[in-house]
């Protein structure tokens, strides 16, 4: 279980707090979105939980361990990163997907680390792309190995920046469905930002909305309404219910 307990950060000694009080759980096997306006610190928290920024108050805990004093190597057997612009060298999909088990080797890969990836391939449908050059796949099959290299790491925690933000419909379909089966059968706990609220109310179990550099509203579906989009956004919409699904509208192109 993932929980933040009053987290600050500030860019600089006197800069001010762009996290200010960050309360957030999140339980294995839960998918939590995370949203809000640009710069309302989303970035920031993603930054504090993979340790690429130190925060300078609160605590960030897994299953009560802090993330925040872990080396490295501990945090990456504990947290994956997938992020939305991918990066990868001019290797095989297999190669690209055992770099996720650094951690686990030291010079060279083991007989292990390769039994490991070869069961991730599996498990994922990828096995028919082991030998071909990452940069010769597609989109959406990039996310895809971008996702068998994090779970290389056999992580408990899986943090997405926006996976869906380059993808065409079908791929978006394809990796929010990868989302759900990692969560639901992996027992991995999911922490994502979106910018879709739409795709966010397919996706999510759990909802956190940041606004000057809080979470002001964390919970379920349920949470989610008008008033609380109108809010946070600060933007005219509308909810309507098409074929019993709920539907975020653009105020601006809505009439009653």
């Amino acid at each position: 279980m993932l929980q933040i307990l009053d987290l600050r950060f500030r860019y600089g000694k006197r800069g001010p707090l762009v996290l200010d009080g960050v309360d957030l759980s999140l339980s294995d096997g839960e998918i939590g979105v995370l949203m809000g306006r640009n710069g309302a610190g989303k970035t920031t928290l993603f930054k504090s939980i993979l340790g690429i920024e130190k925060p300078c108050g609160g605590q960030i805990l897994f299953d009560g361990r802090d993330l925040l004093s872990m080396t490295r190597r501990e945090r990456a057997r504990i947290v994956a990163y997938v992020p939305q612009d991918i990066q990868f060298g001019d290797l095989s999909v297999f190669d690209t997907v055992l770099a996720g088990r650094m951690s686990y080797f030291g010079l060279k890969a083991g007989r292990e680390d390769e039994s490991a990836v070869e069961r991730i391939l599996a498990d994922m449908d990828l096995e028919a792309f082991a030998t071909r050059n990452v940069a010769e796949l597609s989109g959406g099959e990039r996310q895809k190995i971008a996702i068998a290299r994090a779970l290389a790491q056999e992580p408990k925690l899986l943090v997405f920046d926006e996976p869906t933000g380059n993808l065409d419909i079908a791929n978006e379909q394809l990796i929010v469905r990868e989302a759900r089966r990692l969560a639901k059968e992996k027992g991995i706990g999911i922490l994502t930002s979106l910018h879709d609220i739409n795709q966010a109310i397919d996706l999510g179990d759990r909802f956190f909305f940041l606004k000057e550099g809080k979470v002001r509203y964390a919970g379920g579906p349920e949470l989610i309404s008008e008033s609380v989009l109108q809010d946070i956004f600060e933007a005219d919409v509308r909810i309507a219910e098409i074929e019993g699904k709920r539907i975020v509208i653009n105020g601006g192109f809505y009439e009653e």
